[in-house]
């Protein structure tokens, strides 16, 4: 506590809830709230959303011991400015400046539409504090979609140790798995998912943050699937809308989500191309895959997705079949991100529903795998600054048109 007082100057230490919404009342000027972690969440979301209807200029920021699912979204819910972890005391400085900001720029809209009629001068202000607090809970996640128009190139092994990898940076995690007629993804995890993404239907178009606790499938406290359906002839489908709905509201719960596609450009690959921050391609050192990925980045060149956004992994890059490295990359026209080697530990850990980088942790595919997930959430980071001007081209008229005629 001393620690925190002393990082936050001028805070005041209170002891209760009750103390707190006295101070709150009798104390109009203040912009930030931090709720410790001895706080009930659910007694910080009841604040919360008194805070959101009766003070919209105060920022509530939640202290953690853990940063988990849960209270992530009832932070979301509830109106929480941000979820900070306990230890993380440059994050907390950093998000009490942040309130700070939103705070003044709230305030001073209230002021200056005070000015005006009465029912006018509430309106704008209400929409401008609305437009503040949007900002403040824009989506911070970022989507990686694996892609390859070959099967049988370890697409779902990247998806999948791709994933563990950002987890055990200490990230959250879900895995979207959405080669809806032969997903693998639970089953490289071992996993049986009660829930699969056709789920979806039942919910009529109505996702929020309660149906993304009930499709998630959990493999650890930060990694959660959702999971391909099991019956290919099941009566109710999921929709492409749906799924966009629920990849929108994914990168506002999780740190990272991952998708596996299956291997052509349909509607539902094309949604998620349409969000995505970082495309992995995969490929093999053979002709057949050489070709689909030709033909797939021409593709991509077509629906003008930005090629600063690829990536590419080389597998089974040791395989002597008369073709180079090289040659591959030069045809291509991409040099690769991440290179794999031929190797029996691979389908040793498929086989046992373990990811490499778990099962094998010191293997040289592992080691790869782990330096090319930390290279994406470093250029993720760097690219903070540019995510307003993403929203803005994401909301923009789609870039991805081509349908089958």
């Amino acid at each position: 506590m001393s620690v925190l007082q002393a990082m936050l100057h001028g805070s005041v230490p209170l002891e209760s809830m009750e103390a707190l919404s006295e101070h709150v009342g009798s104390t109009p000027q203040e912009f930030a709230v931090v709720i410790g972690p001895s706080v009930p969440v659910d007694d910080a979301a009841v604040f919360a959303q008194w805070a959101r209807v009766h003070k919209p200029d105060l920022g509530v920021i939640l202290l953690r011991e853990t940063v988990d699912a849960h209270a992530l979204s009832t932070a979301l819910r509830s109106g929480m400015r941000e979820v900070v972890e306990s230890r993380d005391l440059a994050g907390l400085t950093t998000a009490v400046s942040r309130a700070r900001a939103v705070s003044n720029a709230i305030v001073q809209t209230l002021e200056d539409e005070s000015q005006a009629a009465a029912q006018a001068a509430l309106s704008e202000a209400q929409a401008r504090a609305d437009a503040a607090r949007q900002e403040a809970e824009r989506p911070t996640g970022r989507m990686v979609t694996v892609f390859s128009t070959k099967g049988g190139v370890g697409k779902s092994l990247m998806a999948t140790n791709v994933a563990v990898s950002f987890a055990d940076q200490g990230s959250t995690v879900c895995i979207v798995d959405l080669d809806v007629n032969n997903g693998d993804i639970a089953i490289m995890l071992q996993l049986t998912p009660m829930r699969t993404l056709n789920d979806l239907a039942a919910f009529h178009g109505d996702i929020d943050v309660d149906v993304v606790e009930t499709l998630v499938t959990p493999w650890s406290k930060t990694l959660g699937v959702v999971a391909a359906p099991v019956h290919l002839d099941a009566p109710d489908q999921a929709t492409t809308e749906d799924v966009g709905k629920l990849l929108d509201l994914l990168v506002r719960v999780y740190d990272f989500v991952v998708i596996d596609t299956s291997g052509v450009f349909d509607d539902f690959a094309l949604t998620a191309l349409d969000r995505t921050d970082t495309l992995v391609l995969v490929g093999t050192l053979d002709i057949p895959a050489l070709k689909g990925l030709k033909l797939a980045t021409q593709t991509l060149d077509l629906l003008n997705f930005p090629r600063e956004k690829w990536r590419f992994v080389l597998n089974r890059a040791d395989a002597k079949v008369g073709l180079s490295s090289d040659e591959f990359e030069s045809t291509l026209g991409l040099k690769a991100d991440c290179t794999l080697v031929s190797s029996r530990e691979v389908l040793a850990a498929v086989n046992r529903g373990e990811p490499l980088v778990k099962a094998y942790s010191g293997h040289a595919n592992s080691k790869a795998i782990k330096s090319f997930s930390h290279s994406i959430a470093g250029a993720t980071r760097a690219a903070d600054a540019d995510v307003e001007q993403d929203e803005k081209s994401r909301s923009s008229s789609s870039r991805f048109r081509l349908r089958k005629a």
